[in-house]
């Protein structure tokens, strides 16, 4: 009898492992993440990638952003980016939304390093750092996809 009380209680603490692991940002059943790795500084690139991340996020989908390279320049407070039609929004604007609906951004780890007039007090509040070694973990998983542009 207690051999099969604890193999129950041994699967209903891995399936109970299991569903907490499948359930995406809205507090939905999903395993579905994206991964968007931003480098580009051309404004409608970004533009491309902060509409799709958030047509993701909007269906149910959990979204990760990386800003590297120019791209980065999106996280710091001071800057600015153009609207684009027919929203008339700016990269920057539908980041600081998906930013302010718990959608984990990030810099590369080596953005602010190698920048020497910036610290992370130039960072929007919420936006850290990445951690190499985390983001690589994060990318070997299978569920996740992985847009770069």
């Amino acid at each position: 009898m207690k051999t099969l009380f604890l193999s129950l209680l041994i699967t209903m603490s891995a399936a109970s492992f299991l569903f907490a692991t499948t359930m995406d940002n809205h507090g939905n059943e999903n395993s579905d993440e994206l991964f968007v790795v931003l480098t580009s500084g051309d404004a409608e690139t970004q533009m491309m990638a902060m509409v799709l991340a958030t047509q993701s996020f909007n269906q149910d989908v959990t979204v990760r952003i990386l800003l590297c390279s120019e791209a980065g320049d999106l996280a710091l407070k001071d800057s600015e980016s153009p609207s684009f039609k027919p929203a008339d929004r700016s990269p920057k604007q539908l980041l600081q939304n998906l930013l302010n609906n718990g959608v984990t951004v990030e810099v590369c780890g080596i953005y602010l390093p190698n920048r020497d007039h910036l610290s992370a007090d130039d960072l929007i509040e919420g936006i850290g750092a990445a951690a190499p070694p985390e983001v690589a973990a994060y990318m070997k998983q299978p569920n996740v996809r992985y847009f770069s542009f």
